[in-house]
């Protein structure tokens, strides 16, 4: 299992079976805003093992296929380490087609990223949707998106493969705290923010708002789902954990 320590200029990766590291990834001074620094806000794997994302400094994500990071990391001499990482992580289908093939982006968020989620529409475990088809997009089983929460309260949804913007999500008001998918591949999203609420998001509807939940008095800090994706539970700025039953 990985985990993951974000300070300033600097992250690195540690193999905890171990306590060893396992590599070390460096991010360049950030041309936007000088204030900012090279701090590394948040990062987050795909839900296959394929991606791993971090955001750089002020407004940019950086999306890498994690099999690179795992060759970095051998060429540094880690080599044993990574490869008893590399072969649990599950393949990418091979039928997928060369669009497919995990590569390197580089994505400009146009503000200052504070969170970070993967989704799918393939599920962990049998999906309670079938046929997920958006209005301007289909998603077939090899389909990868990237949730980036914003300081503005902006929520951009991207194609991984290809580092497209699909949809501009603007409903919130303060800074975009944390970032979830359900578990069930039903491409639902809860954001939570600042605003002092937790949103629900229908991304196979276009992103379709669903719902506004405003148990929180104070800043919604994180929120995260069962697996099951029927509760939702959110912390903030309070001593009191909210759960909310999602039908």
């Amino acid at each position: 299992m990985l985990a993951f320590l974000k300070k300033w200029n600097f992250l690195f990766v540690f193999f905890l079976a171990r306590s060893r590291t396992v590599g070390e990834l460096l991010a360049p001074t950030s041309p936007f805003d000088k204030k900012c620094g090279r701090e590394n806000w948040t990062v987050a794997f795909a839900p296959d093992g394929s991606y791993f994302a971090w955001s750089q400094g002020h407004r940019i994500v950086k999306l890498v296929p994690w099999s690179q990071c795992l060759n970095n990391f051998l060429l540094h001499g880690t080599k044993n380490v990574a490869n008893s990482i590399s072969t649990r992580l599950p393949r990418q289908n091979s039928d997928s087609g060369q669009k497919n093939k995990p590569c390197e982006h580089i994505i400009d968020c146009g503000d200052i990223v504070w969170s970070l989620a993967f989704g799918s529409s393939v599920p962990e475990k049998q999906s309670r949707c079938v046929n997920i088809e958006w209005h301007r997009f289909k998603f077939g089983q090899d389909q990868l998106l990237l949730a980036t929460g914003l300081n503005n309260g902006r929520i951009k949804i991207w194609d991984v493969y290809t580092g497209k913007l699909l949809l501009n999500l603007m409903d919130h008001t303060e800074v975009v705290r944390d970032l979830t998918f359900a578990p069930d591949g039903s491409l639902i999203l809860v954001s939570a923010s600042r605003d002092k609420t937790l949103r629900v998001w229908d991304l196979k509807d276009d992103g379709n708002m669903m719902k506004v939940l405003r148990g929180h008095q104070n800043w919604v800090y994180g929120c995260a789902f069962s697996p099951d994706s029927s509760i939702l539970c959110s912390v903030g700025a309070s001593k009191a954990v909210v759960a909310a039953i999602l039908v």
